[in-house]
């Protein structure tokens, strides 16, 4: 369909589907010393930020799913800083896997940071 728009993703079911390719990249990941830190660190993270959005869908009060919201914000800042470290000491070939994750990260980082900002100033 020519001129169609697509509707833009939910932000919970984008970082659901986040949460799940960090999961498959942790298992695709060589197994060594480093990596498995790295990929602890990742898992909690990466798996946090939908999981701080669900919880502030729950909230009773403004306040509460403002800090929800923020706290997936700040989830997201530190899996994209996990990734960053991941991608760059492994394999050139594994850096290049990561691309598109990186890049999603780095998206729903910003879209949490217009509506930690947006929240604020209501």
């Amino acid at each position: 369909m020519k001129g169609k728009v697509r509707k833009p993703e939910d932000i919970r079911e984008r970082t659901f589907k986040f949460a799940l390719r960090v999961i498959k990249l942790c298992k695709e990941l060589p197994k060594n010393e480093i990596n498995r830190v790295l990929i602890n660190q990742v898992l909690r993270s990466g798996t946090s930020i939908g999981a701080n959005l669900e919880e502030a869908l729950g909230a009773h009060t403004k306040a509460e799913f403002t800090n929800s919201t923020n706290i997936a914000k700040k989830e997201a800042r530190e899996t994209n800083y996990w990734l960053r470290i991941m991608a760059e000491s492994n394999s050139l070939k594994m850096k290049r896997r990561m691309e598109n994750l990186l890049d999603e990260a780095e998206e729903i980082l910003k879209i949490l940071t217009s509506s930690v900002k947006k929240l604020k100033n209501t």
